[in-house]
This record gives structure tokens, C-alpha cells and sequence, in this order.
């Protein structure tokens, strides 16, 4: 079986009874990812971020890859309007990519949206293909002719994990090219067997990002500075490091540490590795962290 023929489904996932198994090499590099995120650890986020993006568009033959959080604004997220992009990563970030996904933050955020994009806010995690659901109308929309016949995406297929009442982590790989077919059901069942066991990692990407249990959203300055402050280094190697200051690391570290609501570097290690009591981490539910109602 090589990479481009189709992918057949021989029988169910007995972990996840929903999520078909898939035959031959294909299920191979499924695996192969599982056990590669897990050896990433908690101060690599980034790189394994980045790394599931490529291995999963490779799965499915996309050219581009993005990852996306979502939060709810307010107790009720059974619409679309109700929910906010909070970050957004491009497995090849580019200015073109950079501002587009401004742009198209900014129509969903003013509640004016592509009516072709997956449900924020349904129920578990799913997967879907855009071109399942687009009518011939949205062809003429704007949305069609700025951001998708000018970059020539032929189709997306989201991959949604919810990972708490109110936040959702979204990975949406795009096919590119005129001479792109769309995705189909054998690509479906291709993310739906990779995405069902990731819950963890889902949860720690948003963490990463500040979403989780940050009673505000991390910088990209303040991202770049946690994996070293979980490394162990003193604030002066991080400075001499990242070429800033002692003063400008001190006062990241000290915004990152209140934002997470913790008692110096001890309390973010102990959050990262998942021994709060209080937090997504644990429980599943943020209702008693401040900041994500309000």
C-alpha cells in the first residue's frame, strides 16, 4: 500500500468504538505520531505542535495545516457567534497566511462568518470536511472569492476537540492546487482514528497558549519564555539566551506566573505536569478560573 491509494477500513477501534481502524502502513504511522507526541514532553510544546500538523497533512495530502483555539464568550455556545478565536498557528507561516487568518478572525469575531466553516460549540469531538457542507451559494459569498479562490484551497477538513464547556482546539488542514480533489470519506476516517486519542494534547497546546487555565492569553514573548523556565535555567541564562535583559525576563516570568494564577516557577511546573487540583487538567471544567466568562 503506498501513501496515495485509498485507505480502507477493516474493523472498529475497541478503545474508541466510534473511530473506524484503519488497514495496513496507514494505521503504522498513525501510531508512530501517537508515540512520538508523548516523547515531546511538556517543554516542547511548540515543536510538537508543529510536528502532529505535518505528519497529519501528510496523511491526508494537505498542503497546509493550522491550529486554532477557540473560547466561548459566553455561558450558551450553541452558536457561532458566540465563540472567539484566540490564536491561531500555520504549520507554514507565511505574511500571506499571518494575514489572512487576521482577516478571517476579524469577520467571526464581528459575527459575520464563513458559512462553509464547522460548528463551533457541538457536541465531542468530530471531524468535518468543508465541502460537505457548503451550498452553491457560498461560492459567491467574499469570504469564497478572499480567502480561498485567491490562495486556490480546494477543501479543508477540521479535526475539533473540545477540551472543556467552553474551549474547543481546532486543527484544519487545507488542500491546495486547481488539480486538488476534496477530501472524502476515507480521509475522514483517517482523522477520525489520529484525532480520538489526543485529548491530552489538545489540552496541553491550549495551555501552552494560555487558554486553558490563564486568566488572560500568553504573548508570543511570554510563550517563548516558558518551555526555559520549565527547563530549570536561571532567569540570567534565559536572558543571555533569548538576548534580553534580566529586568525584561523578570518581568515576563512574573506576568506568566500571575496570569496561571501560581506561586513562582515550582506552581507552573506543577500545572504543567498536571498536579493542580484546580483546572482543565484535572477535572475537565475552568467554571472556578477567572477570566474565560467574564
Amino acid at each position: 500500500m503506498t501513501y496515495g491509494e485509498p485507505i480502507g477500513c477493516i474493523d472498529m477501534n475497541p478503545r474508541f468504538p466510534n473511530a473506524p481502524m484503519l488497514a495496513g502502513e496507514t494505521r503504522e504511522r498513525v501510531h508512530h505520531l501517537w508515540d512520538a507526541l508523548s516523547e515531546f514532553g511538556a517543554t516542547r510544546v511548540d515543536e510538537a505542535l508543529f510536528y502532529a500538523l505535518g505528519e497529519l497533512a501528510a496523511l491526508v495530502d494537505a498542503q497546509q495545516a493550522f491550529w486554532l483555539g477557540s473560547v466561548c464568550a459566553s455561558e450558551r455556545g450553541d452558536s457561532l457567534e458566540q465563540w472567539r478565536w484566540t490564536g491561531v498557528r500555520y504549520l507554514h507561516p507565511s505574511a500571506v497566511w499571518d494575514a489572512g487568518a487576521e482577516a478571517d478572525a476579524k469577520p467571526l469575531n464581528a459575527r459575520d462568518f464563513d458559512s462553509g466553516m464547522i460548528h463551533f460549540g457541538a457536541s465531542g469531538f468530530r471531524i468535518g470536511i468543508r465541502n460537505e457542507r457548503i451550498l452553491p451559494e457560498w461560492y459567491e459569498e467574499q469570504w469564497y472569492d478572499t480567502r480561498c479562490a485567491s490562495l486556490a484551497i480546494r477543501d479543508v477538513i477540521y479535526m475539533i476537540m473540545p477540551v472543556g464547556a467552553d474551549i474547543e482546539s481546532w486543527f484544519g488542514f487545507q488542500r491546495i492546487g486547481p488539480d486538488k480533489a476534496g477530501y472524502t470519506p476515507d480521509d475522514r476516517a483517517v482523522m477520525e482514528y489520529a484525532g480520538r486519542p489526543l485529548n491530552w494534547f489538545h489540552r496541553l497546546v491550549c495551555l501552552h497558549h494560555g487558554i486553558c487555565l490563564a486568566d488572560a492569553h500568553l504573548t508570543p514573548a511570554e510563550r517563548r519564555l516558558v518551555p526555559l523556565l520549565l527547563r530549570g535555567g536561571s532567569e540570567s541564562s534565559i536572558a543571555k539566551e533569548l538576548n534580553l535583559s534580566l529586568a525584561t525576563v523578570h518581568t515576563y516570568a512574573t506576568r506568566i506566573y500571575r496570569k496561571f494564577d501560581v506561586q513562582g516557577r515550582t506552581g507552573l511546573m506543577a500545572l504543567w505536569l498536571g498536579n493542580r487540583s484546580k483546572g482543565l487538567l484535572q477535572n475537565g471544567s475552568h467554571d472556578s478560573v477567572p477570566g474565560l466568562h467574564g
